[in-house]
């Protein structure tokens, strides 16, 4: 059985955390938000390097121990259900980070 869905990713730095949530990881937040919202699921995907705004490359290699590896929280939800918690998402990230969304397919065998 196939259904279409919506692909939320959203992309931070390791680091970054949710001002109201008393220091808690922004990736984290994000997470416990999109539950208590009912979405179907999210998972948090850590980098081993990239580069964003700031142009700077961080890596996990070994000789460069960065603590701002990017993260990649992905969230995968029928259309209308992702598109209501974009408000949500808009405040907790209050300008930080990239927000894609993609149309995708969701196969259950």
């Amino acid at each position: 059985m196939s259904a279409s869905a919506l692909r939320l990713t959203v992309c931070v730095g390791e680091s970054d955390t949710a001002g109201a949530s008393h220091g808690r990881p922004l990736y984290s937040e994000i997470v416990h938000r999109a539950h208590r919202a009912g979405l179907a699921g999210a998972s948090v995907f850590r980098g081993i390097e990239g580069f964003g705004a700031s142009s700077r490359v961080h890596t996990a290699r070994l000789l460069s121990l960065s603590e701002e590896l990017p993260v990649a929280v992905v969230i995968v939800d029928a259309e209308e259900r992702v598109r209501g918690f974009l408000p949500v998402l808009d405040e907790l990230l209050d300008g930080r980070g990239l927000v894609t969304l993609d149309a995708t397919e969701v196969h259950r065998g």
